[in-house]
C-alpha cells in the first residue's frame, strides 16, 4: 500500500472500484455508495446505463469516475484499481452466455477474476469481495438437506458453476501465497429492480408484467433461495469494509420459497391474477443458509420476501410515471441475457 493510499485510510475516505458496475446488484452497491461520500470507479465494459438511471437519483447519475473497460485485459484493471481501497468484483457473464459461448465465459469469469485479484495484490488492496454463486453447488438429489450450509460439497453442473469454483480457489492461493484477504458471497435467485437478465430473473420479469397489467409465464417451479437485491448489495459493502483477513466464502441466505408463493405475493403486491409458473425444480439447491455470513456481519438482515416484492413493485410503478428505463414487456430471451 502507498503512502497516499494509507493516508486516505486514516483519514477516513473509501475510494471503491466496482466491477460490473451497471449490472443489477452493480447498480444498487453504486447507489448505496453515492449517499456515502465514497469516491468510486464504476467499471464496466457494457456502457448502457439504464439500470444506474433505473437505480439512482437524477442527480447521482454521473456520479463516480466512468471506465468502459475490459475485464480480460489486465492494463485496463491494473489502471481502474490504482489508489482504491476497495474493490467489490461484481463483473460477470451469466449461465447462458456461459453455456452458448464457454471460452468467452472462462476468459471473463476466471481471467477476468484473475485481473481483479492481481490489481488489487498491485496496489496493495486489502479489502476486496468478490460474488461466487449457488451454481457451485450441484443437483438438489446430490444432497441429503434441502438447505445447503457454507460447507457443502461443491457439484458445479454448468461451466458458470466451475467458473465459480475456481474463482474461490484462486482466490484461496491468493491468501496461501500473497496473503491477500478476500471475502466470496454466493447469491441465489436475486430478485428486485435492475434484474433483467439470467435464468433466475423470471420472477422479477413476472412483477414487472404483474405491474404493467400483462401475463407472464415463470416456466419453472420447486423452491427457490430469494434474495431482495438492495439486500445483496448492503451485505456486499458491510463485508468490503469489515477487517480484512483470510479467504472466506459464504452463502447469502434470504428467504427460502416456493415459486408459488412468490406468485401469491405479487399476486398480493398487484392485484393480478395473469402470473403462473411451472412445477419443475430448477437444477440448484432449494436453499442456503448462512452461518459464516451471520458470523461475519452480526446483524445482516433480509428484507421478507411479501415486503421486497411490494417494495419492487412500487419501485417499478415509481420508475413508469417517472419514465425511467424500464425492460420492454414480454419474456426476455435469456440465451441473450
Amino acid at each position: 500500500m502507498n503512502e497516499e493510499q494509507a493516508g486516505n485510510i486514516r483519514a477516513g475516505g473509501e475510494r471503491f472500484l466496482v466491477t460490473g458496475a451497471v449490472g443489477c446488484i452493480g447498480s444498487w452497491v453504486v447507489r448505496f455508495l453515492a449517499s456515502s461520500g465514497a469516491e468510486v470507479t464504476l467499471f464496466d465494459l457494457n456502457p448502457d446505463d439504464s439500470r444506474l438511471r433505473l437505480m439512482l437519483e437524477p442527480a447521482d447519475v454521473d456520479f463516480g469516475r466512468r471506465i468502459t473497460g475490459d475485464l480480460t485485459r489486465i492494463d485496463d484493471v491494473l489502471a481502474a484499481a490504482e489508489g482504491v481501497t476497495h474493490i467489490v468484483h461484481l463483473a460477470a457473464l451469466q449461465i447462458p452466455h456461459c453455456r452458448a459461448n464457454p471460452s468467452m465465459g472462462a476468459a471473463v469469469n476466471v481471467l477476468g477474476t484473475v485481473n481483479v485479484f492481481e490489481a488489487a495484490r498491485a496496489n496493495g488492496v486489502d479489502n476486496l469481495v468478490y460474488t461466487s454463486s449457488v451454481a457451485v453447488f450441484g443437483h438438489p438429489d446430490n444432497y441429503e438437506s434441502n438447505i445447503l450450509g457454507d460447507d457443502a460439497e461443491r457439484l458445479p453442473n454448468t461451466h458458470y458453476g466451475v467458473y465459480k469454483v475456481t474463482n474461490e480457489d484462486t482466490a484461496a492461493v491468493y491468501w496461501n501465497e500473497n496473503q491477500l484477504p478476500s471475502v466470496g458471497l454466493r447469491p441465489h435467485t436475486v430478485f428486485g429492480p435492475g434484474r433483467d437478465q439470467g435464468f433466475t430473473s423470471y420472477p422479477t420479469q413476472a412483477l414487472l408484467a404483474a405491474v404493467r397489467g400483462e401475463a407472464f409465464h415463470i416456466p419453472y417451479g420447486g423452491t427457490l433461495g430469494f434474495q431482495y437485491a438492495p439486500d445483496v448489495a448492503r451485505i456486499l459493502l458491510d463485508c468490503a469494509r469489515a477487517a480484512p483477513g483470510g479467504c472466506d466464502v459464504y452463502n447469502i441466505a434470504g428467504s427460502t420459497a416456493s415459486v408459488a408463493e412468490f406468485v401469491e405475493a405479487i399476486g398480493e403486491a398487484t392485484g393480478s391474477s395473469g402470473i403462473t409458473h411451472g412445477d419443475e425444480q430448477i437444477a440448484i439447491p432449494q436453499g442456503l443458509d448462512d452461518p459464516g455470513l451471520r458470523s461475519r456481519l452480526p446483524s445482516v438482515q433480509y428484507t421478507p420476501l411479501a415486503e421486497a416484492v411490494a417494495a419492487t413493485a412500487e419501485w417499478f410503478r415509481r420508475a413508469m410515471s417517472e419514465g425511467r428505463p424500464l425492460p420492454p414487456s414480454g419474456l426476455i430471451d435469456i440465451r441473450k441475457a
